[in-house]
């Protein structure tokens, strides 16, 4: 790593550092950094569980221990100047550990994980969002429900090494596990100092460069097969199948939203609003009835401010309702949510009947009670234009109340 100076037009190194003259350790501070930022190691990972030592008859831990997007569990040894000869071999003990655990345990081990370490997230539920183990895991991995999520199937546990330096034993073992069809990595952590400010640059220099499109190729090809087993195919025919008859209905109800609309496979069925980007939705799971309006447009400040728009009339849509809804503003996301729900026995074909009607009378009555307000909004939109941050700072409900 080098600056540059424009005057001399000439570069200089930086100073290259060793984490243990800096005076940092493993624990409290790599470990941390990685916890609290796993996208340093290159993709969206999900920490479940650090210091992980739920082994029976072992005192062993692991350091890290996430999900990647695809369900799989992620094994993260963190070394720091050195890597050691035997890191890999840790690395390939704890995945067999952890090769055994159910869905069921990999979610409460994640919930132990938020009671001791993000405590603060059960006051979330003020702002409807999720705040334990099983929906956050859904969120991340994008399921409608727990029951079809899919955890640490068969042999895909993979390994991820990180230290300053490798030795040539590990290397050269985590190559030969590569072409054995182990997904195993290895970053590379370099410490810069540059002044007063230090710098850390995290590199993979296993698998190389090059290899890393057919390893991305690989996985993309486990991951089709895995959503055309049989399972889900069943939950898609039930989905189609409800949708064919609830959409029917729908023509002879006063609700016209859905009129030219097919049967999806999909949990949801959306129709526009009148405004781009902020559909209506029916949503169909396994235990749940919902209807929403989804103000996804490209911009997160528009779907902000169209949010905070409506929750100022939240009293009067909510009236015209007739019923409290959940008002989903989701700071940390693009999107926002208004919502109505009610539990339900989803895939019960008995039932679905009371379901049906269920659906078309809350969403007759939610378009009807969203319309004005969402036109208003609409309007309003229009007129401030170039002016967004701030009239939202000036418009941000306050959702604790």
């Amino acid at each position: 790593m080098f600056t540059l100076n424009h005057q001399t037009n000439r570069i200089s190194p930086v100073k290259t550092k060793k984490f243990s003259e800096l005076g940092f350790t493993e624990r409290k501070h790599l470990q941390e950094w990685l916890a609290h930022q796993p996208d340093a190691l290159g993709e969206e990972l999900l920490i479940i569980q650090k210091e992980f030592d739920g082994f029976d008859d072992t005192r062993e831990r692991l350091d890290l221990l996430a999900l990647d997007k695809d369900g799989n569990l992620v094994i993260i040894e963190n070394k720091l100047d050195d890597s050691g000869r035997d890191v890999v071999w840790q690395a390939i003990k704890y995945a067999s550990y952890c090769a055994n655990l159910t869905k069921g345990q990999i979610v409460d081990i994640y919930q132990q994980y938020l009671d001791r370490y993000e405590p603060v997230l059960g006051q979330i539920d003020l702002m409807n969002m999720p705040h334990n183990a099983g929906s956050k895991i859904c969120e991340f991995l994008n399921a409608p429900d727990l029951d079809e999520v899919k955890l640490n199937l068969g042999s895909s546990q993979r390994l991820m090494l990180v230290a300053a330096n490798f030795r040539k034993e590990v290397t050269s073992t985590a190559l030969w596990l590569l072409e054995q069809g182990i997904s195993i990595q290895c970053f590379k952590v370099t410490p810069y100092s540059l002044g007063e400010q230090l710098l850390i640059n995290i590199d993979q220099i296993i698998p190389p460069p090059e290899a890393k499109e057919l390893m991305i190729s690989i996985r993309a090809k486990e991951a089709e097969e895995k959503s055309t087993e049989v399972v889900l195919k069943n939950r898609y025919n039930i989905r189609h199948e409800y949708w064919q008859l609830a959409l029917d209905a729908f023509q002879k109800s006063p609700c016209t939203l859905y009129n030219n609309i097919s049967p999806g496979k999909d949990h949801w069925q959306s129709a526009g609003s009148g405004l781009s980007g902020c559909p209506y939705n029916l949503i169909f799971l396994q235990k749940e009835l919902r209807v929403e309006l989804s103000i996804s447009r490209s911009q997160t400040e528009e779907n902000k401010f169209l949010f905070d728009y409506l929750y100022g009339q939240k009293a009067e849509i909510e009236q015209r309702f007739g019923q409290p809804l959940h008002w989903m503003r989701l700071d940390d996301k693009k999107m926002s949510r208004i919502q109505f729900c009610v539990e339900a026995d989803g895939y019960n074909k008995e039932v679905w009947p009371q379901s049906i009607q269920w659906h078309i009378e809350h969403m007759t009555r939610f378009e009807q009670a969203m319309k004005p307000s969402l036109q208003q909004a609409s309007d309003a939109l229009k007129i401030t234009g170039r002016s967004l941050p701030d009239e939202i700072n000036q418009i941000k409900p306050d959702l604790q109340e």
